[in-house]
């Protein structure tokens, strides 16, 4: 969790004790990661138009998408871990 997290959550004593804690922290992270690769991806079209090409900007739609999506499973990954630590149990659904 800490490796999701800026590096100086780290030395937060809080984070150490109760996992749960850091695990709502890097979700909170993550979200805002992926929040920010939605809101690039939307405006990269008007705000690069006239800065890059149009293959450089095509490419960079792309990491927004490789990277929103990679966030989004991160994001997910991370909820589990922290519905484990508050004590829900998960049940596979048939």
């Amino acid at each position: 969790m800490y490796d999701l997290c800026p590096p100086g959550y780290r030395s937060h004593e809080v984070l150490r004790k109760y996992p749960v804690v850091l695990a709502r922290m890097a979700r909170q992270h993550v979200g805002a990661a992926l929040a920010a690769a939605r809101h690039g991806y939307g405006t990269a079209r008007v705000d690069l138009k006239d800065a890059v090409p149009v293959h450089v900007l095509e490419a960079a739609l792309r990491m927004y998408e490789y990277e929103g999506s990679r966030a989004a499973a991160t994001e997910r990954a991370v909820l589990l871990v922290e519905e484990a630590l508050a004590g829900e149990r998960w049940e596979p659904q048939l």
